[in-house]
């Protein structure tokens, strides 16, 4: 299949004349401009048309301006079918059927339009998502640009769902100048001669519209000038007695496919939307480079992120070849826009974008596809009750409520049996079965696609359905709750008697109350009773909300999910794949951890306003019955201990909430934040930041713990508001280069910095990144521990650091272990340590330090005579001379926690160092406990040694 995507400098030089004709260079241009562009109407229609067809939605707004019509667009496969094949080429979404016939453009569709009498009817349709709209929009955006339908002078493009509203019939000249005020008194439609000939009508989104092509209902109208309602303009201009030399241009849906009849339609054309791998990948690269290149442009020169880009873009197509459910949802370009949305959210958030959340997005998303839209059962249906059902309430009713029942259960997939039962029902007229239809034909498959393992695995297996997305059936799940549809049978009993009682009860009481002025007896005082059912109601209805906050916290802290990766790194593995081995069985169940993500991210505010545009309505005070129940049960649950993936988790809930108060009362309880081995990314940076400064200015975390994820330099950048509200703050195995201590020194020397404890362990600072970083001894007076475990000092280091002590009166601890430190260096350090006048212990193990160069230590760290000199505990080895050093255990336990990632070779040597000091020392012991307690510590040595043999990290 070939692909037609136009370069972005093409688009770019477009763009830059359409800029030249709006906005002349010089004074001379202006005159000629006013002369001859300002008087023709066509000019100013095509300026006007530019304007309004280059405005993004606000879908795309929320990710920082960062995408144009031109850098965004890939044109989607589209094939030409005959009248009695329109509905052969039909085919499910991941189903990679060959196309039958090839693939064209709209213009190639209007080819000869000019030499025949009659104008061209195409009808160009497709499935919801498949980019009907974004067609008509690049197709008007390249005519304005004299690229693209050359043969029309003149294109009209209406919206039918705009002219589905119009109150008050109108003819077709006062029709296009309502909508084109320029266009008012063109002569190419006022049907004399074949002026016509030259116009083309773009009528997008032709099933909004109930047109009925009966003479009865419709009468022929051939005069431009005469009043019709606006079905009656388009049905006559497809009928070809109203400007029959005009060429009209039709999209629609599936659904609607027969309405026009197949008599007035010269030419079909399905668009297919993204079928192949290369056409998703062609978008993908379309979106995420552009957005990795404004981003650098913004930040400074930088190749960073676009090499991510790029790496992003290969693992997405890699995925897609694998044939995967991926691809078989990118076959809807709407879909495809879902996946950049969601990995731009994921890996291009900063501090300087707008705020999104991810049930943002899938809001956002839901909005773009199905916004304003209501139910119709037929072309006889015209009730204004159907009017007001909106079909996305009907989707969570329904598929929402499939999606629901799968969450409950742990599953994924659905047989087609499952589907009649909870989308057909209990269906029985003739217009709930054409709803039923068009519901399938427009919704379902948008929704839903044939599972690609069930097939895959067994061709006899009976033939299975999953969400197109997995985080869908999350999200509808969690809005099927929301709203409430999840109500039991004394809920919507209780409600619908409530209803019945409280009307009745109005009445019976005004009627009482009139007749007791006449007839004063006690007994009507019963009827208040009645008065009390709507309350009881009310409790039960408290009860219910309650019910789905117990749910949220639930679904949250599962003791089986406790183990599962954080929910984010969960969302970029379904869109990436895993790459490995793959399991030999196909487990449907699976964790759905953004169930109640989605449920808190649903009571945001803005998504609320959002939903409520589709038809879906959350009330403020069902929002506050079910914060105010939540609150108890997070701040109950977030003061355990959490594994680090479960706190990840609770931070992107809060986050998702976006409810600052909610947030601040819930962490406020928090003391300890550790998140080690989680792979922080900027989003999680992000969420760690948005929710701590949601907290009061006063807070103070007393742990941070950051070690082993990944951290790097830009990614401390972003952590900076975080670290200010920490007192200690671990931040070993991450990899940190010299250049991270610039940032490290910042943060020390910050008024605002609180930071007693800082850990740096096994991190490649080396000489230059220490030197950096001891500049803010100086001028900081919160820190007390200092750990430099394994970062490169070296001697240099050393000595630099015994220098720059006594900057710094407040430090009581030092770790410089396992730093190539010599013994003159060590020795040094040691006196400077004695000098000063707080600090008390210095590790100095794993250093390679001579027999003499130990006592020596254990000596000048000893109480001395001087009155400047103080006692220092050195931490140089498990002995002390002939003796076990008190301090023998946390060495130990140091080198078994992190001997899997040092130099094995050299811990292997120190290790065996430390033996020989053991068996020397136990040889020199009379008391026969104290040599028992010497091979207790032997045979710890030895274990460990026995593990770094066989390559395997030692036992706890």
């Amino acid at each position: 299949m070939e692909l037609y995507l136009r370069g972005s400098s093409v688009l770019r030089a477009e763009w830059r004349l359409f800029r030249a004709v709006r906005e002349p260079s010089n004074q001379h241009a202006r005159c000629f401009c006013s002369s001859s562009t300002e008087t023709d109407p066509i000019e100013t229609h095509k300026r006007k048309l530019v304007l309004w067809f280059s405005h993004l939605p606000q879908e795309e707004k929320q990710f920082g301006g960062y995408f144009t019509p031109e850098t965004m667009h890939v044109d989607p496969l589209i094939l030409e079918t005959l009248p009695e094949e329109r509905r052969a080429h039909l085919s499910l979404p991941g189903q990679a059927a060959a196309p039958p016939s090839p693939s064209v453009t709209v213009e190639q569709l209007f080819e000869g339009v000019g030499a025949q009498e009659r104008g061209l009817n195409v009808l160009l349709y497709g499935a919801v998502g498949t980019g009907k709209s974004t067609v008509v929009r690049k197709l008007v955006l390249d005519w304005c640009a004299g690229t693209s339908l050359t043969q029309f002078r003149l294109v009209v493009p209406f919206s039918c769902e705009d002219l589905s509203r119009l109150g008050r019939a109108c003819s077709l000249r006062d029709l296009v100048g309502r909508k084109y005020l320029h266009l008012k008194k063109t002569p190419l439609l006022s049907g004399e001669g074949s002026q016509a000939r030259d116009v083309l009508f773009l009528f997008n989104g032709m099933e909004k519209m109930k047109l009925d092509f009966r003479i009865g209902s419709n009468e022929l109208c051939s005069d431009p000038n005469e009043p019709q309602p606006s079905g009656a303009v388009v049905v006559n201009l497809l009928r070809k007695y109203l400007l029959p030399e005009a060429s009209v241009l039709v999209t629609t849906r599936l659904s609607a496919l027969d309405r026009i009849p197949k008599k007035y339609v010269s030419r079909y054309a399905q668009i297919c939307g993204f079928r192949d791998p290369e056409r998703q990948r062609a978008y993908f690269t379309s979106r995420l480079l552009q957005q990795s290149r404004e981003a650098n442009q913004g930040e400074g020169p930088g190749p960073g992120l676009d090499r991510e880009a790029q790496a992003l873009i290969q693992l997405l197509y890699l995925n897609l070849q694998r044939e995967s459910q991926l691809a078989a949802a990118c076959f809807l370009p709407s879909y495809c826009w879902l996946t950049c949305a969601t990995l731009h959210f994921l890996h291009f958030t900063d501090a300087g974008a707008p705020i999104r959340t991810l049930t943002g997005i899938y809001t956002s998303f839901l909005r773009l596809n199905f916004g304003g839209e209501v139910l119709h059962v037929g072309p006889g249906s015209e009730s204004p009750q159907e009017q007001q059902n909106s079909l996305m309430l009907h989707v969570v009713r329904t598929v929402g409520k499939m999606a629901f029942d799968g969450v409950s259960k742990k599953r994924t997939s659905f047989l087609e049996e499952e589907l009649e039962q909870w989308v057909g029902g209990t269906t029985k007229t003739d217009e709930e079965l054409q709803q039923l239809a068009v519901f399938r034909t427009d919704v379902l498959d948008f929704f839903l696609v044939p599972c690609v393992a069930s097939g895959a695995a067994d061709p006899d297996e009976e033939k299975r359905y999953v969400f197109a997305v997995p985080a869908m059936q999350e999200y509808l799940a969690a809005l099927y709750v929301v709203l409430g549809e999840n109500k039991t049978a004394l809920e919507k009993v209780t409600k619908q008697v409530s209803e019945a009682i409280g009307q009745a009860g109005e009445d019976v009481n005004a009627l009482f109350n009139i007749l007791s002025k006449f007839i004063p007896l006690r007994i009507f005082a019963i009827f208040n009773l009645l008065k009390l059912f709507p309350r009881l109601f009310e409790r039960v209805s408290n009860l219910s909300k309650g019910h789905i906050a117990r749910t949220l916290a639930e679904e949250m802290f599962r003791t089986e999910d406790s183990f599962n990766e954080d929910v984010l790194d969960q969302v970029e593995q379904s869109l990436l794949g895993v790459h490995g081995p793959q399991p030999r069985h196909r487990d449907d169940r699976k964790a759905l951890e953004l169930y109640p993500i989605f449920m808190g991210g649903l009571l945001h505010y803005g998504n609320r306003v959002l939903l409520q545009q589709l038809g879906c309505n959350i009330k403020s005070t069902t929002v506050s019955q079910i914060t105010h129940t939540l609150r108890k049960y997070l701040v109950r649950e977030i003061s355990k201990q959490q594994p680090p993936e479960e706190l990840m988790d609770l931070l992107v809930l809060l986050y998702e909430f976006q409810n600052p108060r909610l947030t601040a009362e819930v962490i406020s309880s928090v003391r300890t934040v550790r998140l080690s081995n989680v792979r922080m990314t900027p989003l999680k940076c992000f969420v760690l930041n948005s929710v701590l400064d949601c907290a009061p200015p006063s807070f103070l975390l007393d742990t941070l713990d950051l070690s082993s994820c990944h951290l790097t330099r830009n990614l401390l950048k972003m952590l900076w508001p975080a670290f200010k509200h920490t007192q200690h703050l671990n931040l070993q195995f991450n990899s940190l280069g010299p250049d991270s201590c610039v940032l490290l020194r910042d943060l020390l020397l910050d008024p605002d910095s609180s930071i007693r404890s800082l850990q740096l362990c096994d991190n490649p600072l080396l000489e230059s990144g220490a030197s950096c970083l001891l500049e803010a001894l100086s001028g900081n007076h919160s820190l007390q521990k200092l750990s430099l475990m394994h970062t490169g000092l070296g001697d240099r280091g050393a000595l630099e650091l015994a220098g720059m002590l006594h900057k710094h009166t407040r430090l009581q601890e030092l770790n410089v272990a396992y730093n190539n430190i010599g013994d003159n260096a060590a020795l040094t350090l040691v006196d400077a340590c004695r000098e000063h006048p707080s600090i008390h212990t210095v590790h100095l193990y794993l250093n390679p330090l001579s027999d003499g160069g130990k006592q020596s230590l254990y000596v000048r760290g000893g109480d001395a005579a001087g009155a400047v000199a103080r006692h220092v505990k050195v931490l140089a080895s498990v002995t002390e001379g002939a003796d076990l050093s008190e301090d023998w255990h946390p060495i130990l336990t140091v080198i078994r926690e992190n001997a899997s990632s040092w130099e094995r070779g050299r811990v292997r040597d120190q290790l065996q160092v430390f033996l020989k000091d053991l068996e020397w020392g136990r040889r020199q012991q009379s008391s026969f406990l104290k040599r028992l307690h010497f091979l207790r510590v032997e045979r710890g040595i030895r274990e460990t040694l026995r593990m770094l043999d066989k390559d395997m990290p030692p036992a706890k």
